[in-house]
């Protein structure tokens, strides 16, 4: 057995069905256990999503949002949807918008607990699953784990293989050589990630949004365009996910199996991504970022991933194939899995611009990945060298190494670096799975004080004794500094009516 095939083999390993069952039993469990948040709150998410600032040491909550929003929306969003119609058919979408729904309570914990636990390092907020690991469940060697793991994913293999993406896709569109696209690639990235975590939030805070939105526009110019078969299309999609539909009754398991697969891998909700992005937001409540990430998981996946799904459908560019060999839908011969059924459904609207719509597309969503790969990374070398006094020059030769192998992955691709990062990721995933749910009381405990708060009328402030929450010593100065006002309005409260502190009990 070569090293390729090693790889290869321990990454199937790690996003095995034991992992997807683990995905989905962790979001159904916060889900009740926080009686469904994703619902009860969601004008919550929405408010919090504007309504705090940045600070010199934090970004706005948005820009939190944002970042973790670029790492969210990526390839995924148009390749990985059209694999799952591919091999799941029509029905695979269904599933896909119930995972995300019920991944959202896990995307709000790991983003609550990141924000209790952040800490400063260099001047920036910094946090996530290392940081919580450590201070919640006072395990050093298993955050050590974890920290190395999002080094080797989002550090060392993460960002070639997406800026090989954006190269292939440009070479293909537009006949640019990848070492032409590399080179611009790699300059921007440098330009922006030197710029430190104040220049990636701006640029994200405009990037994302707009490519978003973009994205989603043509999608429904092109449902205007196929009003007649919107109808069709949706009970399409239902009765293919509930085995109602002959034509695709052969791999009803296979809908379900791909919507899941490919919900859990663009949303990322539970994995620890996200949570590494929403630490550096300037909040006055770790709730308050919860809730806004839980709402970056329905926008990804609601918004973005139905955007591909819609287009595909609707114009029906796509095939699916038969597991017995064949197809079951043959609409489009000789077009291969991937980002081909998005190209050719564009081109019913824009006539020979499918693939360079794409490959524009495709920039800004391996860009903005690229950049939150930054975030994550910065925040693990931080954790790993917080202590020793050469930080700052170990994070710039780790920006310069983020920089060479964006060049380098622009123009050589190979398969083992795709196993690697999936075994990173795969890694951290589970490593953080496990922690949220050893975590499960004080991230209860934060929803709780959050909610009681908002129902005696206050801007809730996060005072950790409240909830029980030990090592969170950088929230007296944060409160101190900006949330002053907030805290003494809780404390006359508390005096007045003798509230000690939240019931931890879950």
């Amino acid at each position: 057995m070569n090293f390729n095939e090693l790889t290869a083999q321990i990454s199937s390993l790690l996003w095995s069905k034991a992992f997807i069952f683990l995905c989905l039993a962790t979001g159904f469990y916060f889900s009740i256990i926080l009686r469904f948040p994703q619902i009860r709150l969601f004008k919550d998410m929405i408010k919090n999503l504007i309504g705090e600032k940045n600070s010199e040491k934090g970004v706005s909550s948005f820009q939190g949002f944002a970042m973790a929003l670029g790492g969210r929306v990526g390839i995924g969003n148009i390749a990985g949807v059209a694999t799952a119609i591919y091999y799941g058919g029509p029905g695979a979408i269904f599933w896909m918008w119930l995972i995300a729904f019920i991944s959202a309570s896990s995307a709000f914990i790991e983003s609550a607990l990141a924000q209790a636990w952040k800490e400063e390092i260099g001047g920036e907020y910094r946090g996530g699953p290392a940081y919580y690991i450590e201070k919640g469940l006072k395990n050093r060697a298993f955050a050590i784990i974890f920290a190395l793991a999002v080094t080797i994913a989002c550090g060392f293999t993460g960002p070639g293989i997406q800026a090989f993406n954006i190269a292939d896709s440009f070479k293909n569109a537009f006949g640019i050589q990848p070492i032409i696209t590399g080179a611009f690639v790699a300059l921007l990235f440098a330009f922006v990630i030197f710029g430190g975590i104040k220049r990636i939030a701006r640029f994200a805070e405009f990037a994302v949004p707009f490519m978003a939105i973009g994205y989603i526009l043509v999608s429904i110019i092109i449902l205007i365009v196929n009003i007649k078969k919107v109808p069709a299309m949706f009970s399409l999609i239902f009765s293919s996910a509930f085995n109602l539909n002959a034509t695709f009754g052969a791999i009803f398991g296979h809908a379900i199996m791909w919507g899941v697969k490919r919900a859990l891998y663009s949303n990322e909700a539970g994995q620890g991504t996200g949570a590494q992005a929403a630490a550096t937001a300037e909040v006055s409540h770790p709730a308050k970022q919860g809730l806004v990430q839980a709402f970056s998981v329905y926008v990804d996946t609601l918004f973005v991933c139905t955007a591909t799904a819609l287009m595909i459908l609707s114009t029906s560019k796509y095939n699916v194939v038969n597991p017995k060999g064949g197809f079951l839908v043959e609409n489009l011969p000789g077009v291969g899995v991937g980002v081909g059924f998005t190209q050719e459904a564009i081109n019913t609207l824009l006539p020979g611009y499918g693939s360079k719509f794409v490959a524009i597309a495709l920039f800004f969503f391996a860009f903005t990945t690229l950049l939150s790969f930054a975030v994550y990374t910065e925040s693990n070398i931080a954790y790993i060298f917080k202590h020793n006094e050469n930080y700052k020059t170990i994070a710039k030769i780790v920006k310069v190494i983020l920089v060479v192998m964006t060049f380098f992955g622009s123009i050589r691709s190979s398969e083992t670096a795709w196993n690697l990062a999936d075994i990173g990721v795969g890694l951290m995933a589970w490593l953080n799975l496990i922690a949220i749910l050893l975590l499960t009381k004080p991230g209860v405990a934060l929803l709780k004080d959050y909610e009681e708060q908002k129902k005696l009328g206050l801007d809730p402030v996060f005072i950790s004794e409240r909830c029980g929450i030990n090592d969170a010593d950088i929230w007296k100065d944060i409160v101190k500094k900006y949330y002053s006002d907030q805290a003494k309005q809780l404390n006359n409260i508390i005096k007045k009516e003798n509230i000690n502190s939240i019931k931890m009990d879950t």
